[in-house]
């Protein structure tokens, strides 16, 4: 492991899937100590039909439309407030100028598959539908997620693409859950792997899917044929019980040609980057996950940002 990393694997908080009310209390408690630095973002909260968002814009907005990011949070289907990712979409922001929105899917068990699916899509419907108003160009919106909202956001893609759009282009997929048969070399080891184990992978499972078998929208992995997906940045973690499924996606992304750039951070375990944003390497995933944004979507480095 990552020096760094293994110096603060004991200060990492036990959220255990076992325990889902006390797991949603445990984190929302924590979100709330740990407010998100928002200097020179906007953020604003609103009720659209069938989902609430929460959208980030810079305060100092350009006169040209900006790309736009749908981010899809993490927490395993099940847990995670909205304000989860405020601190790395504000980040973003600083970082892209995009145009960020965040959103307030529904958790399982209360809301099996397909509701956090739909809410995904219905949000990337109407973040395209509204970009001009937001400042936001229609033709450059990427769908990111981290952890099970990786998988939400490669949902997002095949539902876009088997939908007749909207069109996505770059869909940005973190550590993500991907497989409900949990049968990879690294799921079968990862037992207690730091951050996200295999215990807790197939309990999310089991109330994402409510006792239902899984098709190739709730299990991505499943999927057989991924043509026609747009662009992809796919990031997997090397001590991660999720690696070999978020690999095996990638091999077959670039075998039906999407174009797809992968990354498996050394030394590190789920989560690592927003556990441990200060630590070297989190920082040098944090720069590239930037620069893939402002590369796929054709931005501009904004000032002050070049070098990071």
């Amino acid at each position: 492991m990552d020096d760094e990393l293994a110096a603060t694997v004991a200060l990492i908080p036990d959220l255990s899937f076992a325990e889902l009310d006390h797991t949603r209390q445990t984190l929302d408690a924590l979100v709330a100590a740990l407010p998100a630095d928002l200097t020179g973002v906007r953020v604003e909260d609103r009720r659209t039909p069938g989902v609430d968002v929460r959208i980030f814009t810079p305060e100092q907005r350009s006169a040209d439309l900006a790309p736009a990011v749908l981010d899809i949070h993490g927490g395993g289907f099940a847990v995670g407030p909205l304000a989860l990712d405020d601190g790395p979409n504000a980040d973003l922001v600083r970082a892209t100028g995009a145009v960020v929105v965040s959103v307030d899917y529904r958790l399982a068990p209360e809301h099996p598959y397909p509701a956090a699916a739909e809410d995904c899509y219905t949000a990337l419907r109407w973040l395209v539908a509204h970009a001009e108003e937001l400042g936001a160009d229609p033709r450059r919106v990427a769908v990111l997620g981290d952890s099970a909202g990786g998988g939400l956001a490669a949902t997002t893609a095949l539902m876009a693409r088997d939908r007749g759009g909207p069109p996505i282009a770059l869909q940005v997929l973190i550590e993500p859950e991907l497989d409900d048969r949990l049968d990879t070399p690294s799921m079968l080891a990862g037992a207690d792997t730091v951050g996200w184990d295999s215990r807790q992978a197939a309990l999310s499972w089991r109330y994402y899917l409510g006792g239902a078998p899984a098709d190739g929208y709730a299990a991505p992995a499943r999927t057989a044929d991924l043509t026609g997906l747009p662009p992809t940045y796919l990031t997997v973690n090397e001590l991660d019980c999720l690696r070999d499924e978020g690999l095996e996606y990638a091999r077959r992304l670039l075998a039906a040609g999407v174009s797809t750039e992968l990354h498996c951070w050394p030394g590190t375990f789920h989560g690592f980057a927003t556990l441990v944003p200060t630590a070297a390497i989190s920082r040098r995933a944090t720069a590239t996950l930037h620069e893939a944004l402002r590369s796929g979507l054709g931005m501009a480095v904004p000032a002050g940002v070049a070098g990071t």
